[in-house]
């Protein structure tokens, strides 16, 4: 299982839980943090698909060195984040999981 696909899958099984617990969910202007997790890994796809973009464009010749690297850069930024905000979450569960009951 990708990094990403994890990730979002620990974002639904948060929406369940909560769910069947029958919490509130957040107002709309806090937003949830599934919601968070989505814009994350969507903004991180988003940043990928643009370096591939810019990186074909500047292979066929009609892109600029300097706005590949910067595509790919965001995009190395943006993997770096979401794979620590993975971390965090999978040591926050594991965290939990030791819990004496």
């Amino acid at each position: 299982m990708t990094d990403l696909a994890l990730v979002s899958r620990l974002a639904q099984a948060g929406n369940a839980y909560r769910d069947a617990a029958g919490a509130t969910p957040p107002s709309a202007s806090g937003g949830d943090f599934s919601s968070l997790l989505n814009r994350a890994i969507t903004g991180a796809i988003d940043a990928g698909q643009q370096a591939d973009t810019k990186a074909t464009d500047a292979i066929s010749g009609h892109g600029d060195l300097t706005q590949v690297v910067t595509a790919v850069s965001r995009a190395e930024l943006a993997l770096q984040a979401t794979v620590a905000i993975r971390d965090r979450v999978l040591q926050a569960y594991q965290d939990i999981i030791k819990m004496p009951i």
